[in-house]
């Protein structure tokens, strides 16, 4: 009888330390994943399961998710914190350390220097910040357990495991941002698989501490998109007067939606030197200011800026950030 009570007791206490362990332990939906994942793409139950035991629910990610803090800045705030005098500076310093790699990176991919460093500065601050969270934890805690984005981040915890095991590295090592994004152009782990590159030609695709495949990647990821480079990206305008319909169409598309002629006849100034072009499309953006709101149009190399980033601040800090950088580095004479 004495036997019996402390077996179960032993059996009661290995549950109790293996849920302790893991947040995703006898969860149906997540058995069905595991199940999934071996007859689809020939995983090891036992190594999935081993996964899953030591995988832990985040819900500062599910807090941090659900405000974004886009939804709160004017354009005005946000530019403050990504194009700031630091982050300028630490660029030049960036491009000068990788001089010859990001003009390769130009050569082969027909992109600008300046974007790919600028790209890197804005995402982790030139390799500095990168995350802290297990892309793991990150990727089930909003796989199963943030509703509003659960079948895009159930893909990329698949995608990510593949990845994991075609680039030969431990799981549950890895780690990336709040939303799963790794490496110096905190890349998801889809564009991983499909856009990362061996820019070394080492064998080892490697954006998590490799300078060199963290440029060639965010090169190619532009290039892919269809970066062009020969063009105006964004140009600031006027307006006759800001009427509400001009309010209206601002901000309602990423991507080019009118000719320059059609934004001319909505009451925008188009300068000078674009006059010839006015059948070229653009999109109109409503940039917040402390005091009303300054007008720019974005053209098509700025809609792949934001292929990278869904947003119109983001895409624009990083063009500006971009010309500061580049124009320090001139002003500096480290210009090549």
């Amino acid at each position: 009888m004495l036997l019996r009570s402390v077996i179960c007791i032993l059996m009661s206490l290995q549950m109790s330390l293996a849920y302790a362990a893991g947040d995703y332990v006898d969860r149906p939906e997540v058995d069905s994943y595991i199940d999934s994942l071996v007859a689809d793409y020939d995983f090891s139950r036992q190594a999935l399961e081993e996964i899953f035991l030591q995988a832990e629910k985040k819900d500062k990610i599910i807090e941090l998710m659900s405000r974004p803090a886009e939804r709160r800045l004017q354009w005005h705030e946000y530019r403050k914190i990504l194009v700031d005098p630091p982050r300028v500076t630490l660029g030049v310093k960036f491009w000068q350390e990788n001089a010859e790699t990001l003009a390769r990176a130009e050569k082969v991919y027909g992109v600008d220097a300046a974007i790919i460093v600028a790209i890197i500065g804005v995402e982790t601050r030139y390799g500095r910040i990168t995350g802290s969270y297990r892309v793991v934890d990150a990727l089930a805690t909003l796989g199963f357990d943030y509703p509003p984005r659960a079948k895009f981040f159930l893909s990329e915890l698949t995608q990510f495991l593949l990845l994991a095991r075609e680039e030969g590295k431990r799981p549950m090592s890895l780690k990336g941002s709040y939303a799963g994004a790794m490496g110096f152009g905190q890349f998801i782990s889809s564009s991983y698989r499909n856009y990362a590159v061996d820019f070394d030609a080492d064998g080892i695709r490697d954006i998590w501490s490799n300078e060199v495949d963290a440029i060639g990647s965010v090169a190619n990821y532009f290039a892919r998109h269809g970066w062009q480079g020969d063009g105006v990206v964004t140009q600031k305008v006027r307006v006759d007067e800001e009427t509400a319909e001009l309010m209206e169409v601002a901000n309602s598309s990423l991507k080019p939606n009118k000719t320059l002629q059609q934004w001319q006849a909505l009451g925008i100034k188009i300068p000078v030197n674009m006059q010839g072009s006015l059948q070229d499309t653009a999109m109109l953006m409503r940039m917040g200011q402390p005091e009303g709101a300054d007008y720019w149009l974005g053209f098509d190399d700025f809609y792949v800026i934001t292929r990278y980033n869904h947003s119109r601040l983001y895409a624009m800090a990083v063009y500006q950030l971009s010309q500061e950088i580049r124009q320090l580095k001139e002003n500096s004479g480290l210009a090549e």
